[in-house]
């Protein structure tokens, strides 16, 4: 790895990257991005504006939190003391007769679907946004400047989806999970799998991820070791199909792949809610 503009390069990606300067196509079929920091900095600003608006509607205890945090499934809560909650219901209907004093928080399964998508874009302490955002600018660059924009924002979303899919499985099912870790993993996962394909040295690589998972496994306590475990398999997966298609009709093959990969986890999903129900 070696300084650059945007953080640190794998030189051999870069340099892949590179032979596709004159066709204005990237070396994996996309359109050569002219600023590969626009999607990063796109989905960057995404998230500072969730942050905000969670910081000015009560944060953790906010119902906008409410609606963008990963819970699998819902919970009842004391309406008149919001940190009492009742263990023993569990479903909005026998929430709803607690003689109004009842208030259910909707998780995936009965209904709050978008909170795999909306929950990696959620955080609530400055230093959590601030080394994921700080990890996104470093590692999102390379990766669209060798995939561009388009394969890029498919492997950044559907990393973070796995994660969460791996979150709805793993994880206590009344527990709220957030952050974009999840979805960064999965770059990781990437930047490893293009690395390989160029034959570059991954050492780099692998000892920044191996950072990384140790602070997860010390930190499992109040880090979502599910979260980042999924998006890291997720993300390697991703780029596995975008850069291994075969060159003749790669794009096809890839768009069958990416839909192959998120009808996977779309059916994981419907079958870990039928198990909650």
């Amino acid at each position: 790895m070696r300084d650059a503009s945007v953080g640190f390069q794998c030189p051999d990606c870069v340099k892949e990257g590179a032979k596709a300067t004159r066709s204005g196509r990237t070396p994996y079929g996309g359109t050569r991005p002219g600023n590969p920091t626009a999607t990063t900095a796109t989905l960057i600003g995404i998230n500072v504006a969730v942050w905000l608006a969670l910081l000015v509607t009560g944060g953790r205890g906010g119902r906008l939190y409410e609606l963008l945090a990963l819970m699998p499934d819902g919970y009842c809560r004391s309406a008149s003391t919001p940190s009492d909650y009742y263990p023993s219901i569990t479903s909005s209907a026998a929430c709803s007769r607690l003689n109004g004093d009842g208030d259910w928080i909707a998780g995936v399964a009965d209904g709050a679907p978008w909170q795999l998508v909306t929950s990696m874009f959620t955080h609530l302490e400055w230093w959590h946004i601030a080394f994921n955002m700080l990890a996104l600018w470093v590692l999102g660059p390379q990766l669209e400047l060798a995939l561009g924009r388009l394969r890029f924002l498919a492997l950044y979303l559907l990393s973070g989806l796995a994660g969460s899919v791996a979150v709805l499985w793993l994880s206590d099912p009344t527990g709220a999970t957030v952050g974009a870790s999840t979805a960064v993993f999965g770059l990781f996962g990437a930047l490893l799998v293009v690395g390989l394909k160029v034959g570059g040295d991954v050492r780099p690589i692998l000892t920044l991820l191996g950072v990384n998972v140790l602070i997860t496994v010390v930190g499992s306590s109040f880090i979502s070791w599910q979260g980042h475990l999924g998006g890291l398999v997720g993300g390697a997966l991703v780029a596995a199909v975008l850069v291994h298609a075969p060159r003749r009709r790669r794009t096809t093959y890839q768009a069958v792949g990416l839909v192959l990969v998120t009808a996977l986890l779309v059916a994981a999903t419907v079958v870990r809610v039928l198990l909650l129900r």
